[in-house]
């Protein structure tokens, strides 16, 4: 039996448009079964285990801002942890892809469900070839956001016959944080562009050349085809 698992995560919420969160993104990480990351789990928890810091869920958005469980941490650990993920991202046999909406033009949850929809539905149907050729598709999300799993649980299903959904705890797998990763840098990457990182973004990022540098442009190799 071939499986292809999809991992998601989203940047933003279905809420009024508001000009601090001006991006909606939705993250897909795929994983051919096939291939096994099992080395690559091993070499990311082996290299986290010296870090005095919760390493079991390692959340990309406050690791950069330095909020909720890495308030305390130096800046130099947080770098280091968040690299760490960025490694395991790089080597790991994955694919991703991130479905962008700008809230400005998509300002209530009914525009945005829309947008989100027509992008998804369009790249499914773009790549029908690839998915059909699994066995079983199985869709990974923790259901953060009632709206998102219904529309994720809409287009799926009326794409594709071969495909399951489970609801997930993030600190149980690492692609799911691999697909929280790609949100944070999709998002800094959308932020650089219009020169609007925070202040907290660019120190962590040094400026707009390192993160391109550092970051953007490996991710970018990991384009889905």
């Amino acid at each position: 039996m071939k499986e292809l698992s999809i991992f998601i995560d989203e940047s933003g919420d279905f809420g009024g448009y508001d000009p601090k969160s001006p991006y909606y993104i939705v993250s897909l990480v795929f994983h051919d079964q096939s291939n096994s990351i099992t080395d690559c789990i091993n070499r990311l928890n082996a290299a986290t285990t010296s870090f005095d810091m919760p390493t079991h869920n390692i959340h990309s958005g406050p690791l950069v801002r330095r909020e909720g469980a890495y308030l305390h941490t130096r800046m130099e650990e947080r770098r280091a942890l968040f690299g760490k993920l960025f490694h395991f991202v790089r080597i790991s046999p994955i694919t991703y892809t991130a479905i962008i909406a700008e809230r400005r033009s998509a300002p209530d949850a009914l525009t945005l469900t829309k947008v989100l929809s027509k992008q998804l539905y369009g790249f499914l149907s773009e790549h029908l070839s690839y998915f059909v050729q699994y066995t079983r598709v199985v869709v990974y999300y923790d259901n953060g956001q009632v709206e998102l799993t219904k529309l994720l649980a809409a287009l799926f299903g009326a794409v594709l016959s071969n495909v399951e959904f489970r609801n997930v705890r993030p600190a149980d797998y690492k692609l799911f944080q691999a697909a929280d990763m790609v949100c944070t840098l999709e998002l800094a990457r959308l932020k650089a562009q219009r020169k609007a990182l925070s202040r907290s973004e660019m120190s962590f990022f040094v400026s707009e050349r390192e993160l391109n540098r550092r970051y953007l442009r490996h991710l970018d190799k990991k384009r889905f085809m």
